[in-house]
């Protein structure tokens, strides 16, 4: 990453704008040369399959943003040829802009898009710097920011949005100032965690570390198709992801409208699904063989989702939320409330399974549109960025220095200047910090005529390093401009460097090469 130039934020902010997890479908669909997009959102995803042939479209791109996260390899979807995680970003993005240019056109007119609208984004918690740093190129690449380091785009995590949309049903549940409670973000992919305190003056504060896993509702579906891959063969699975994609679309799309939505987890509300794979999935038929093209024969190409195996679906599934859940409360045991926000938390046997295993010794309770939460706290966030007082480091945060090697140094890392190359820490993960604290060093040249200094930054998830090459190290930016300070509790790094000889002050956030 590279430091990109630092532009205060909009202070006549007259329209706030939240981007998040809502029901728009993360799904864009090209043209058959993948160069224009056709449609996205639900527009993007698969009809009804038809028994007349015709030319179909190229298979939909969907689920990319799970290329920006931690997610195994076997887990991220796969693009086409020329697509990347960026690219695609950006394509929808930029349809997402022209939905909401528009729209602030028609109501207000007088608005002028980059001087009087600020932009909160909203991002899983377990997004690094590098990922940020990525956003916020394809934001501006989308035309939705004019300049990259614009300050009047700032981001927020999922789960600490909708603490801030919570903020308003505290009372309801009989807390006050100085209590904590827990988000359980469940969306479509990623599940996160926080926990926050009510704070005076109606802020809040963090009190431990975020926490997240992939768990979303998405992993239900995935267990489906593996259920269907069972009873109709590997081999014919493959070809039809290969060639009908839309058709594993729109059976995802119905196996959720039919049996994953209105699954309760009551066996007396159950009723014994029957998955017609002629009329759900026709193209599916020409590439069974074998042993499972008999047995689907004489089933009438009928297969039965009875209790126990839709059940089977959910429990893996639901059981990583509540170890998530349950690792939190052993962080903070006085916390007053769990509150279930996201798409996947709207799930009645999710909302039950929670209840039974927490109800005993904390409030479980879900907002009237839970799928809102996040977008709507990123809105409210955007009116009063200040309602977050304090945070807690993701990671541990340094910048790489040059001492004189020493006897008990490494020989092998001792080079032509008999220096030696260390991290110097900074900031240490799982510390609370005011969102507006500054962590400074001063630092010298190393050499007497020595006109700059280049401050090499570096983060990484383990609490104490020495060197900057160690695993799990990564490097967030150089700037050169000597006091260094930089301010973590934001949710991007800022960084100032102040010359103490001329008085210079340099500004700066990050900003991926990518």
């Amino acid at each position: 990453m590279i430091p990109i130039e630092y532009e205060p934020p909009v202070e006549d902010a007259r329209v706030v704008i939240g981007i998040g997890t809502l029901k728009t479908n993360t799904v864009l669909q090209y043209d058959e040369d993948y160069e224009d997009v056709i449609s996205w959102g639900a527009k993007a995803l698969a009809g009804e399959p038809s028994k007349k042939a015709r030319n179909s479209q190229p298979r939909p791109v969907e689920l990319f943003k799970l290329h920006l996260g931690d997610v195994p390899e076997s887990k991220k979807p796969k693009l086409p040829d020329g697509i990347t995680p960026e690219r695609a970003i950006t394509d929808y993005l930029r349809e997402m802009g022209k939905v909401i240019k528009d729209e602030i056109k028609r109501c207000w007119s007088n608005v002028d898009f980059y001087h009087h609208v600020r932009i909160i984004v909203t991002v899983p918690s377990g997004f690094s710097e590098k990922t940020k740093s990525i956003m916020r190129k394809c934001l501006f690449d989308a035309r939705l920011i004019k300049r990259i380091g614009t300050l009047s785009l700032q981001f927020t995590t999922e789960p600490e949005a909708a603490a801030i949309h919570c903020m308003s049903m505290l009372k309801e549940h009989g807390l006050s100032t100085g209590a904590k409670y827990l988000i359980v973000d469940c969306g479509g992919g990623t599940v996160d965690l926080t926990v926050r305190k009510l704070l005076p003056d109606n802020k809040l504060g963090e009190t431990t570390m975020r926490s997240e896993d992939f768990c979303g509702g998405s992993y239900v579906d995935d267990k489906f198709l593996e259920f269907l891959e069972k009873k109709v063969g590997k081999s014919a699975m493959d070809e039809l992801k290969e060639k009908n994609y839309g058709q594993v679309n729109y059976m995802v799309q119905q196996f959720c409208f039919h049996v994953k939505i209105p699954f309760t987890g009551k066996e007396s509300d159950f009723v014994t699904f029957e998955w017609d794979i002629e009329r759900k999935c026709p193209a599916l038929k020409k590439y069974v063989t074998g042993s499972e093209k008999n047995k689907l024969r004489e089933d009438d190409w009928i297969i039965d989702l009875d209790y126990k195996t839709v059940k089977g679906f959910f429990d893996p599934v639901i059981d990583k939320i509540l170890k998530l859940i349950e690792d939190q409360l052993k962080k903070c045991p006085d916390c007053s409330v769990i509150f279930l926000v996201g798409g996947f938390s709207e799930s009645k046997y999710l909302q039950t399974r929670v209840k039974q295993t927490f109800e005993h010794k904390i409030k479980v309770a879900v907002p009237p549109r839970p799928v809102i939460a996040v977008v709507s706290g990123a809105c409210e966030y955007g009116l009063d960025t200040k309602a977050v007082s304090t945070r807690v480091l993701k990671w541990t945060y340094g910048v790489q220095v040059s001492p004189k090697w020493q006897p008990g140094d490494p020989p092998s890392r001792k080079d032509s200047n008999g220096r030696i190359k260390k991290f110097c820490l900074m900031a240490e993960k799982e510390v609370q910090v005011d969102v507006d604290k500054e962590f400074s060093e001063r630092y010298y040249p190393v050499y007497p005529n020595q006109t700059s200094i280049a401050f090499r930054i570096y983060y990484t998830s383990k609490y104490r390093a020495t060197y900057c090459d160690e695993p799990e190290m990564n490097f967030l930016g150089t700037n050169r401009p000597v006091m260094l300070t930089l301010r973590f509790g934001s949710m991007e790094i800022f960084l100032k460097a102040t010359n103490e000889t001329n008085g210079k002050v340099y500004r700066t956030t990050f900003c991926s090469t990518e």
